[in-house]
């Protein structure tokens, strides 16, 4: 296998593996909103609600 084959293999796993990661923690955030937390779960993706969790960490 060439050194080129190799490198685009490896960025290829490296790829996957933050779109899963991404993928799991839109999941877990409609989850987690949504099912336990009670509210509406579509109302993760609002902007207002990202910017109020925010306040919290400034």
């Amino acid at each position: 296998m060439t050194n080129s084959r190799y490198i685009l293999i490896s960025m290829v796993k490296i790829l996957a593996v933050i779109l899963l990661v991404l993928l799991l923690f839109i999941i877990g955030t409609i989850i987690g909103y949504g099912l336990i937390g009670g509210g509406s779960p579509f109302k993760v993706f609002q902007p207002s609600l990202w910017l109020h969790i925010f306040d919290f960490f400034s």
